[in-house]
Parts: C-alpha cells; structure tokens; sequence
C-alpha cells in the first residue's frame, strides 16, 4: 500500500505533514514559520484534535530523522533477497574479540574469500551504506552483507578469527 501524506496550510503558523497509517492513526509534524517544529499525534475519534503535541529542537528532529531511516534502510536491505532462492541478507555483530577490530573493512578481503558483499555498516543509530574498504571497523559495529548461505557462514567464522 502506497503512503499517504497529507499537507495542511495552518495560516499564520506555517505548515503540518500528516502521516496517515494503516491503522487509522494521523501522525504529524508542524512546521512553524519560524523554524520550530513539533511531533504531534492526533486523536482517532477527532482527526482535527492533537491529543499530543512534543516540540523537538533541530537536534531532536535530525535524531529522529536518522533513527527511523536507519531502521527503513535495514528493513529495505533485509526484503531484498526475499524473493531470490539461494540469496541471503544476514546482521553479523563484529565481535569484541575480533582479529579485524579498528582495522578497515579492506583487511578482511572479505569479497575475494567468501563471494558475499557487506552492503552496509550498523553503527549506533547511524547505517553506513555502502561502506568502502578504507571503513574502519568499531566495536559494536553491526556488518549487512548478502550472499549464500556457505559464504555468510564463512564470513561469521572470518570476523571472528575462527576460519
């Protein structure tokens, strides 16, 4: 099902962006004229009635921004090989013990020993798509990667310095 977003002119204001869910619900941001802007949630029973209204200052906003289009891209990257017979999207946590820890993704020659991409890297609340070989690799990091079943395996076993 497509989104739908709604734009409502609030005069003397500035503008609110309606998010229509499939349950029904109206999420919102109002966009005031002078640069402030809040998150509002609105009742079901009366569509023009906030029930709750957060202001989020230009950090809170971006935060926000970037936490739920992290999740989007990872939900998008895992639906990529669903439908593709012997094609897997697999999350590998770096571990904490790994021989490839604050070294950059290149070191691992991951491509040319296992045939399987690392399309993103999962730092915190930031997605770091396509990361190039020269990204060094942190604790906590989270590696995407899509290929087989043998190579995802092999590449768990790589990072981990157990293959």
């Amino acid at each position: 099902m497509a989104v739908r977003i709604e734009k409502v002119d609030l005069p003397g204001i500035g503008v609110r962006h309606d998010l229509l869910t499939d349950a029904g619900r109206r999420l919102s941001v109002v966009s005031h004229r002078n640069g402030d802007r809040d998150l509002a949630l609105f009742s079901l029973d009366d569509p023009d009635a906030s029930s709750e209204s957060i202001p989020l200052n230009d950090d809170e906003a971006a935060a926000l921004a970037d936490l739920l289009g992290s999740s989007v891209t990872l939900s998008r990257l895992t639906s990529l090989t669903d439908d593709t017979a012997g094609l897997f999207t697999e999350q590998l946590q770096l571990p904490v013990d790994s021989p490839y820890l604050n070294r950059p993704l290149g070191d691992t020659k991951a491509r040319t020993r296992t045939r399987v991409s690392i399309v993103a890297l999962v730092r915190g609340n930031d997605v770091i798509p396509s990361p190039t070989p020269a990204e060094v690799m942190r604790p906590g990091d989270v590696l995407i990667a899509v290929g087989t079943r043998e190579g995802l395996d092999t590449l768990g076993r790589l990072i981990a310095g157990t293959g």
